[in-house]
Parts: structure tokens; C-alpha cells; sequence
């Protein structure tokens, strides 16, 4: 089998052979070359062509985020961005996932060469499935906003008033690799009335909160990181906190969140599959679930039970997702209603709750 091979783009030396000797010592991959700059990394990328590339966010000459635009415009390829755990390192790591990167690895402040090593599984990981990612070539007008705000969504139809109905119904929403742009695909298009929406997305700590400030920007429902206790209200989404787990509960006739530590589930923490499986246990028939693109299989045995429990799913297609792993085992474990393109699954979703408004509203 060919090796998967890798570019180290970073204006640290000391990163760069870290990086390479973390790659070389895979059997199944080998670092081709290493650039300090973009301006290496151009011709390094025309002349050996290779399979992914490690990309620093902040560098000379010209940062990350310009060059990765400029690359996934004109020879678009898989990319994992090497970023710091700070809120700018956040914010412009949420950049290059909204540019086209596959997904990022954020590096230690101090102590960057045992933090790398430390990290070795997690990169090596990251780029073994970026070289099996979909990646689709940005338009010219992405490039020219790479560096401005993210403009804001088209309005929608709002949905009819749901009274009751609207308190009661939850959506579910899992995510991995690909996921942060895919969930917001979703939210953007949910009208402020919208039932509360519950979301675990596969993220470390530290980039949740801004990722949720994100989203809250751009959406006409209001985003925020989840708290422990909290009640949870139509119209708003809560993001898991990264590097803790999110569940919902029942307290008397209202939801309230529950944010815990506790051991990975399926290796990640915050889990799919906890998330899910209060879905199923405390929502039932009043659950929506929705799977979207990430690697491994993160919350399909959850999801068959939120149906099995009388809840309403949604997985995208294979043909929408950067990684179609998460969806394809729910798929298998026969967790999905319906298998939608990603920009389907919101509009139907808002059709399926019309339709429905009814036929609630004489159940409850």
C-alpha cells in the first residue's frame, strides 16, 4: 500500500521536525517535505504533490488562513491546520474549517515538544483521514472574504406559533471531522422559533465557547456553550463544552442540561453516544435526531435507540460529508428515517414539524 504523504508547513524549525519525525515514524505515511512559509510551501506543493498538509495558522510572510484560502480555490486539497490553544487560536482555527480544512490539532503553549509527542496518536490520526476527506474547491468570493466577518444568513419562513408543542420537541444534533460547518448549515437555516437544539460536536477545550459565539452571530437562534443545570429553551442551541460530556434531563415539565466529566465514550469526550442516549431515555417520541459527517461510529447505537423510543431521525449522505463514517454506522445500525443531502436536512426538518404541528397539537 502507498504511504500517505505528508507536507509540515510551519515557521518554527523545531515544529517542523517534530511533526516529520511524528510522520516518518508511521508505517503508513512519510513526510515528503517540510516549508517555513507559504511561499515555500507553494512550490514545495506544485513540485511533489502531496497527499495532506500540516499548516501552521500564524506565519511570516503570509498567515495561514490567506494561504489556505488561496489553496482550496485553486488546487484544493486535504489540510489539518496546527493551531495554539488561545481564544485568537480559536477563532482563526474555526477560519480554516469554514475555508475548507479537514481539521485542526491544537498545540500547547509551553512545553511545545512533549505536548507534541504527547499528541502523536491524535495528528497522525488527523491526517489519516484527511487523505480520505472529501474536499471541494472554494469559489473566488470565499478567498476575497477570508479575512471578514461571516456574513449574515438569508431569512427564512418562520414556523407557525407551537405553543406547547414547541417546549416539548428537541433536536439532536452529532458531529465530528467536518462537522463545525455542516452543524452550522443546519442552524443557519432554523427560524427563531425553532424547537431547543441539543449538540455534541467533537472538539477539544478551549474552542467551544468561541466557536459557540460564532454561531450565534450568524444564526437566528441564539448559541451558546452549555452549563451544567441550566434549562434549555426553544430557540437557543447548546453546544457540549469541550473536553466534557452533555446530556440532557428531565425536571418537572422542562429539559435542563447536564454537563459532566467522566471517562471517553467511544474515545471522545464530549460523546455522540451519551448525548443520544439521555435523547432516547428522556425525550422519546419528542426527539429529532441528526447525524452528520465525522469519523468512526460516535453515537450510532444511541441513535437506533432515540427510534426505537419513537424519536424522528436524519443522517446525511455520503456525497455532503467531508467523512462519512458517523452516518454510515447509524445508517447500518438502522438509526435513520431519512438520508438527506446536508442542505436538505434543515428545510425538511422545518417541513416535517409543519406537517406535523397538527397531529402534536392533539396529542399533547
Amino acid at each position: 500500500m502507498a504511504k500517505t504523504r505528508v507536507v509540515v508547513v510551519d515557521d518554527s524549525a523545531l515544529v517542523r521536525n517534530l511533526l516529520a519525525e511524528i510522520i516518518n515514524r508511521q508505517p503508513d505515511m512519510q513526510c515528503v517535505g517540510t516549508a517555513a512559509d507559504p511561499f515555500a510551501a507553494r512550490e514545495m506543493i506544485r513540485n511533489i504533490n502531496p497527499d495532506v498538509i500540516t499548516l501552521d495558522v500564524e506565519m511570516p510572510r503570509m498567515d495561514g488562513i490567506d494561504f489556505l484560502a488561496r489553496l482550496m480555490r485553486l488546487r484544493p486539497m486535504p489540510v489539518v491546520m496546527v493551531s495554539t490553544l488561545t481564544e485568537r487560536g480559536a477563532e482563526v482555527t474555526l477560519k480554516a474549517l469554514e475555508l475548507g480544512a479537514v481539521d485542526f490539532v491544537a498545540k500547547p503553549k509551553v512545553g511545545i515538544s512533549d505536548g507534541l509527542r504527547q499528541l502523536a496518536e491524535e495528528i497522525t490520526d488527523k491526517i489519516r483521514i484527511a487523505s480520505r476527506a472529501h474536499i471541494r474547491r472554494l469559489p473566488p468570493s470565499t478567498v476575497a472574504q477570508a479575512g471578514s466577518a461571516p456574513a449574515a444568513a438569508a431569512p427564512s419562513a418562520p414556523l407557525p406559533s407551537l405553543g406547547r408543542v414547541s417546549t416539548e420537541k428537541l433536536i439532536f444534533i452529532g458531529a465530528s471531522t467536518g462537522g463545525t460547518e455542516a452543524t452550522k448549515e443546519v442552524l443557519v437555516n432554523l427560524p427563531p422559533d425553532s424547537p431547543a437544539v441539543v449538540i455534541t460536536q467533537h472538539m477539544p477545550p478551549g474552542f467551544t465557547r468561541s466557536y459557540a459565539a460564532r454561531l450565534d452571530g450568524l444564526c437566528k437562534i441564539r448559541v451558546k456553550e452549555a452549563v451544567d443545570g441550566e434549562r434549555i429553551l426553544p430557540g437557543h442551541a447548546y453546544i457540549a463544552p469541550g473536553g466534557l460530556h452533555l446530556s440532557v434531563e428531565r425536571s418537572g415539565a422542562n429539559y435542563i442540561a447536564r454537563v459532566r466529566d467522566g471517562e471517553p465514550v467511544n474515545r471522545h469526550k464530549p460523546s455522540v453516544e451519551v448525548l443520544f442516549e439521555s435523547a432516547a431515555r428522556v425525550a422519546g417520541p419528542n426527539a429529532i435526531g441528526i447525524m452528520l459527517t465525522g469519523m468512526g461510529g460516535d453515537g450510532a447505537k444511541a441513535m437506533k435507540a432515540m427510534r426505537d423510543a419513537g424519536a424522528y431521525n436524519y443522517c446525511q449522505d455520503e456525497a455532503s460529508c467531508v467523512v462519512f463514517g458517523m452516518p454510515r454506522e447509524a445508517i447500518n445500525h438502522g438509526a435513520a428515517n431519512e438520508v438527506l443531502p446536508l442542505t436538505q436536512i434543515a428545510p425538511k426538518l422545518i417541513e416535517r414539524l409543519r406537517a406535523t404541528h397538527g397531529a402534536m397539537l392533539h396529542r399533547v
